[in-house]
């Protein structure tokens, strides 16, 4: 059995180091923000070539607890991606706000920057690039039609860690950028865990209040804030894994490699990597209109795949109350219906890729 992703293995691999974070946590009888999450919040800044980090108690509270910083609320309108996960399009509902969704680039599955104008309304306060799968959208000139309009950028890099645009890390480019550490990310905790980082001081001060209940001092409350706050057992674990994470990137690299020498000429559609990329290979997602069978080979071939994301956010039950038909959005329908994405992370065995070759091959041999 080749499992799609095995956390444990990660546990093991660093188990000293792991345990002796936690260890030190508990020791140090302090276990709510203090020390442990604030050297984190300067390492991942640090790591991210921002100049701030907040640490948060998961990815959709980073996004959020961003846009409220940002003012965004009722009446206003934030443009998403139409094939994403489901929380880039929560966060805004949660603030009040309209998700305006705009169709993704067909090779690169990120935000269309080419059609994000025509989306743009008096309304619109903000936009949520997502660097999907762990390849970076797009920046530059969904910034610049940002800025020429006075619109907040708020990156969704949940997927991101360690990737780059035009060789520079995700983080530091946009207004807000926020972080999920879910346990299955490329830099993942043992538990919910999430962040922002941003070279807004401004935002960043906003962001400490509003995570901490609304206070800067204890009992003192200057907004209704939250309760959203990055457990300092997680920030311990979070530092010991940042030491390896491009380190693991590589691993993921040398995988997405592998698939793509092994796949080629399978008759599945291959990832596509823009030359100003780097993917932090999240995910491998490859797409076939016989997705649901070739599940099924691998599956009895004991090899785990998902679906990511079966059910585009325009055609969930949350979200129907705003009316949108399957045909408004056709790219995240035919994405929906053909994706799948294949073992990835850096315990995965190199020789996946030969095994699922061989399954596919056997599927489309005539019988």
């Amino acid at each position: 059995m080749i499992p799609f992703l095995d956390l444990r293995d990660a546990y093991l691999e660093l188990k000293s180091e792991i345990d002796t974070a936690v260890l030190r946590v508990l020791d140090s009888g302090w276990y709510v923000l203090g020390e442990e999450v604030e050297n984190f919040e300067a390492e991942w800044a640090k790591y991210c070539g921002a100049e701030h980090a907040v640490g948060v108690a998961n990815g959709l509270d980073a996004l959020v607890l961003s846009l409220r910083a940002l003012g965004v609320g009722h009446g206003d309108e934030v443009i998403v991606p139409s094939h994403t996960f489901i929380a880039t399009w929560l966060a805004v509902s949660a603030v009040g706000a309209k998700p305006v969704p705009v169709e993704p680039d067909k090779n690169s599955y990120n935000i269309d920057p080419t059609k994000i104008a025509s989306a743009i309304t008096d309304r619109t306060r903000a936009i949520i690039p997502v660097h999907l799968y762990g390849q970076p959208a797009d920046l530059d000139p969904i910034l610049e039609i940002a800025r020429a309009r006075g619109i907040a950028v708020v990156e969704d890099a949940a997927q991101a860690h360690g990737a780059e645009y035009k060789g520079k890390r995700i983080g530091g480019a946009s207004d807000l950028v926020c972080w999920s550490f879910y346990p299955g990310k490329n830099l993942g905790a043992l538990g919910d865990a999430g962040a922002v980082t941003s070279n807004r001081p401004d935002l960043v001060e906003k962001l400490r209040v509003l995570r901490n209940y609304g206070s800067k001092k204890k009992y003192v409350n200057n907004v209704a804030g939250v309760n959203s706050r990055l457990d300092p057992m997680q920030a311990a674990v979070l530092r010991v894994k940042l030491g390896y994470l491009d380190e693991w990137n590589g691993r993921r690299n040398a995988l997405a490699d592998s698939y793509s020498s092994a796949l080629e000429g399978s008759g599945l559609i291959l990832p596509t990597i823009s030359s100003w990329a780097k993917s932090a290979w999240h995910l491998y997602v490859v797409r076939s209109p016989n997705r649901d069978h070739l599940i099924d080979i691998l599956k009895d071939a004991g090899i785990g795949t998902q679906i990511h994301y079966p059910i585009p956010p325009h055609m969930q039950e949350a979200f129907q109350s705003s009316s949108f038909a399957p045909e408004q959005f056709p790219l995240a329908q035919k994405f929906a219906g053909e994706v799948f994405s294949l073992p990835m992370g850096p315990h995965a065995p190199m020789n996946v890729s030969d095994a699922v070759c061989r399954s596919i091959e056997n599927a489309s041999a005539p019988h």
